[in-house]
């Protein structure tokens, strides 16, 4: 019979596991935080940090704790090639939070085990930037229900081995919030957590090199409020621009941090942390003291709960999206996860253009073949629109275009504007200075699928089907969390309900958040292209997960085959090389062996169908239209 722990034994254990975290994690906390604070270092911040941290690990529940210590022994846990996230909003995914739960045998057939909930916490009424402006980081949308709710649900996601993610905005508050109302009215202590200036010469200053986020809806960087000064707002007017040079903001956005871990939070989006700092003469995003900020707020977090993770959202140009994972100094410390917005805006470039060498180009100049403990998040669509992130640099290298004339073109294709486009979406926030232009639309219809239903082009329908798999081949095996948007394992079309909604109808990017197609999903196996979509998704996740070559901290090597309808890479793993190779392009295209490093007539499987591939003439490999093919040493 075994005997019980005596008692206070559990909680000298717990206190030994924090100093043990605390030591292990301090000098990579402690180095960025120097630099960040260097007079509130001398003055007793640690001792602070300290106190909140022991707060937070005691008020942490037991079965989270348990957690914390299966993931401390296996801190590479979000790294598996079994890992594949889902995104959706809970309105729109089934109601409230209360009503997601239902739901989960949906998401567990389809292989999901990260759920990422857009936007939970309490935004201000009215226009919210989509939920992104929070007026209450402690309490959930009343329209989406209470925090006892998301415990609820948290809890039946970790049963189901399924870890919650949730939003979490670093830049800016609502000017609803409650710091931002102390600061309003007059307290000192509040006003320093906002950069707010008395006169207009310093934010003219500032406009000298800023860009705009939404030069339509609301250009310029700065607002002015009578009786209050010139209030920083990158986003919108309603945002008020938190300031990081006051360590007293970095207390209080970790100790909402580890508040809502405490709930059940195991991925936090961080949203909006390229502009988190600003300096005069430049275009205050992706500064260096941004990353100083995520490292240490990741190594506190870590030293509390290490069964959390976070994920950097920074949709930047190419040279600065890799030191979001860490580099340098930075290496292994910073976010565990960020999107990677290249690959797929190359993706949706090489498919209108049928070119890959842009997209070759890039993925092999910019990026490096593997990260130290972190990762890509891969993805074809998003809630937000396209950003078409195309420098100079990189098509003016692969020669024949320019900058400004491909991310024009790749504008006019997906607004539907260029000859013979197959796409259907719609432009947004059109520069008039610049000509650029984002793009907005969903993945079904941006890839052909709402067109051809509505010309009843079966022929068609089927190439715009193979584009939406051969894309989630893609984002499944080239490195990284593959991230499945809500609605795209079925082919949802534009939603354009969202103009007869006021508080939505000034905002496009509704438009590629149409509600979820439940009536669809009861109709599985009834030969439409809903059916065969999620078919196609289904087989294309459990491949993965079955595919030790895809996990995250496997190096992928770009490849150069000179076919510019190809794009191929290598996945080098201990267990073996895996080669993917995809066709962009409506034709059958066919690639000699040598191209791809591969010995003529050597024995290979497709790892997605475990199918023998068949060689042609001894040499040659043939892909269909818009065919993808995982290959791999012989089953």
């Amino acid at each position: 019979m075994s005997q019980s722990p005596r008692p206070g034994r559990s909680a000298v254990t717990e206190s030994a596991l924090f100093d043990m975290r605390w030591q292990r994690g301090q000098r990579d906390l402690t180095d960025a935080l120097r630099r960040l604070y260097p007079e509130a270092m001398a003055a007793g911040f640690m001792d602070r940090l300290r106190a909140l941290l022991e707060t937070r690990r005691a008020e942490r529940p037991a079965d989270l704790r348990r957690l914390d210590l299966q993931r401390d022994l296996d801190p590479d846990w979000f790294l598996s090639e079994k890992m594949v996230g889902y995104v959706f909003y809970v309105d729109r995914f089934a109601g409230r939070l209360k009503d997601v739960a239902k739901h989960i045998p949906y998401l567990t057939d389809l292989g999901v085990t990260y759920a990422h909930m857009m936007p939970l916490l309490k935004p201000r009424p009215g226009e919210n930037d989509g939920g992104y402006a929070v007026m209450d980081y402690r309490e959930i949308d009343p329209r989406l229900g209470t925090m006892a709710d998301f415990r609820k649900l948290a809890a039946r996601f970790r049963a189901a081995g399924i870890s919650p993610c949730i939003d979490l905005v670093l830049n800016h508050t609502a000017k609803e919030h409650p710091w931002a109302e102390a600061a309003r009215s007059g307290d000192p202590h509040y006003r320093r957590y906002y950069r707010i200036f008395p006169s207009p010469e310093e934010p003219q200053a500032f406009e000298r090199t800023l860009l705009e986020v939404f030069p339509d809806q609301a250009p310029g960087n700065f607002t002015h409020y009578e009786g209050l000064g010139w209030v920083w707002t990158t986003f919108n007017e309603y945002q008020w621009d938190l300031n990081w040079e006051n360590p007293e903001v970095f207390l209080a956005i970790l100790d909402t941090i580890l508040h809502l871990a405490n709930q059940g939070v195991e991925v936090f989006r961080l949203d909006a942390v390229a502009f988190m700092w600003k300096r005069m003469g430049t275009n205050c995003q992706n500064l260096p003291e941004v990353h100083d900020i995520l490292q240490a707020l990741v190594q506190a977090t870590r030293i509390v709960a290490p069964a959390v993770i976070h994920k950097a959202e920074a949709i930047v140009a190419p040279r600065d999206l890799v030191p979001y994972l860490g580099a340098g100094r930075h290496a292994g410390r910073e976010a565990h996860l960020a999107y990677h917005n290249s690959l797929m805006v190359q993706y949706w470039s090489a498919l209108a253009s049928r070119d890959t060498r842009l997209m070759t180009h890039v993925l092999s100049r910019h990026f490096p073949r593997t990260i130290r403990r972190a990762q890509f998040a891969t993805y074809l669509r998003c809630h937000d629109d396209i950003g078409w992130a195309v420098t100079e640099e990189d098509a003016e290298a692969v020669g024949g275009m320019t900058g400004p004339g491909h991310r024009g073109f790749l504008a006019d294709f997906y607004a539907g504007r260029f000859p013979g486009s197959f796409a259907r979406g719609a432009d947004f926030q059109v520069n008039e200075e610049t000509g650029d232009k984002r793009t907005n639309g969903t993945l079904a219809s941006l890839a052909g699928l709402e067109d051809a239903l509505e010309r009843d082009d079966w022929e068609a329908g089927n190439l715009a089907i193979e584009r939406i798999l051969m894309g989630h081949a893609l984002i499944a095996s080239f490195g990284g969390m593959p991230l499945i948007y809500m609605g795209d394992e079925l082919g949802l079309t534009n939603d354009t309900r969202f103009l007869d909604d006021p508080e939505k109808a000034q905002d496009g990017r509704w438009m590629q958040r149409p509600a979820m197609d439940w009536a669809a999903i009861r109709a599985l196996g009834d030969g439409s292209p809903a059916s065969r979509i999620h078919k196609g998704v289904l087989a294309i996740l459990a491949a993965r997960k079955a595919t030790p070559e895809l996990a995250g901290d496997v190096p992928t090597e770009v490849i150069d085959t000179g076919a510019r309808g190809l794009f191929a890479f290598h996945r080098h793993a201990d267990t073996g090389r895996l080669t993917a190779v995809f066709n962009f392009t409506e034709t059958p295209l066919s690639v000699p062996g040598h191209l791809l490093d591969l010995a003529p007539g050597q024995p290979l499987a497709d790892r997605l169908t475990g199918a023998p591939v068949p060689w042609e003439h001894d040499d040659t490999i043939r892909l269909a239209p818009y065919g993808r093919l995982w290959l791999g040493s012989a089953l």
